[in-house]
């Protein structure tokens, strides 16, 4: 019997918050020289490789992503991926996930919903609200299931994960570990990330693959970082060695947010998420 690898609801959560938090430009604090870009953004997915015993013919779809927002009035972001996933003898995963989720400027709020449909099976829900309040976050869920817990104070939202990633870039940092909690799985998972930044990338630098970012007028003179976000179960030393990330993703970080190669890893296999279009969208300043 071939070993088929199909998209579970898990990895399907996870990778569309993890996606929602590279493509946006959603940063908690606006730097002084820079300003964060209100914009729509269209991926194109296919399969790279897989691995092992993975049995994965094919893979393909798409993420729609839309941002907007301010530091003052917060970030809101909307985002969908259908993909469909071929693991061979007539097994395909055919995902549809939609989430939405508002951060404050500060960091300190996080409001998300998010609904994923696999195949032609019902909807799953999860619908929630964080809120950072002293040396603690408390979270409030109504869906799955109506719950109130708490998380350490040191974990931090995906739009504040990716501005302390632009701040260790911009600093010379190359290493970054943050506990992070972004709503997925059943609204209740924290992970433990490592996050790996490469050397800058200047914007008049010429490219091998240029997309719609690359040849935007509004972002040929930015500066990009290459970037490696592995994602860990909470129990994990992202650092020891010891542990094989739950998942890892891959792209270049421009200083105002935007993100554009994507590539994702889930150990039997390795997703790519080509720009295929990309909009500049009006935002009104902070007053």
């Amino acid at each position: 019997m071939r070993r088929t690898c199909p998209i579970s609801r898990l990895q399907a959560g996870a990778l569309a918050l993890t996606l929602a938090a590279a493509v946006a430009p959603g940063l908690a604090h606006a730097a002084a020289n820079a300003s964060f870009m209100a914009h729509q953004a269209l991926y194109e997915l296919k399969l790279l490789k897989s691995r092992g015993n993975a049995t994965i013919n094919s893979a393909n779809g798409r993420i729609l992503y839309n941002f907007t927002g301010s530091a003052c009035e917060g970030y809101t972001s909307d985002f969908r991926q259908v993909s469909e996933l071929d693991s061979g003898e007539g097994k395909n995963t055919l995902s549809d996930l939609r989430s939405t989720s508002w951060e404050d400027g500060a960091g300190k709020s996080y409001r998300f919903k998010i609904d994923t449909r696999m195949n032609d099976g019902d909807a799953s829900a999860i619908d929630g609200i964080a809120e950072r309040d002293g040396d603690h976050v408390t979270v409030k869920l109504k869906q799955p299931v109506v719950k109130t817990f708490t998380l350490a104070g040191s974990t931090v939202f995906p739009t504040e994960q990716i501005h302390r990633i632009i701040d260790a870039a911009r600093a010379g940092k190359s290493v970054l570990e943050l506990s992070v909690y972004d709503g997925s799985d059943t609204g209740e998972k924290v992970y433990n990330t490592l996050t790996v930044i490469g050397q800058p990338i200047p914007g008049d630098r010429k490219i091998a693959e240029p997309d719609p970012s690359t040849d935007s007028n509004a972002m040929k003179s930015l500066t990009r970082w290459p970037v490696t976000v592995s994602y860990y179960d909470q129990s994990a030393k992202p650092n020891s060695g010891e542990q094989t990330p739950v998942y890892a993703m891959s792209f270049e970080l421009y200083e105002n947010g935007v993100s554009r190669s994507l590539v994702l890893d889930y150990n039997d296999f390795v997703i790519a998420g080509t720009m295929g279009k990309f909009n500049v969208k009006d935002s009104k300043p902070c007053k």
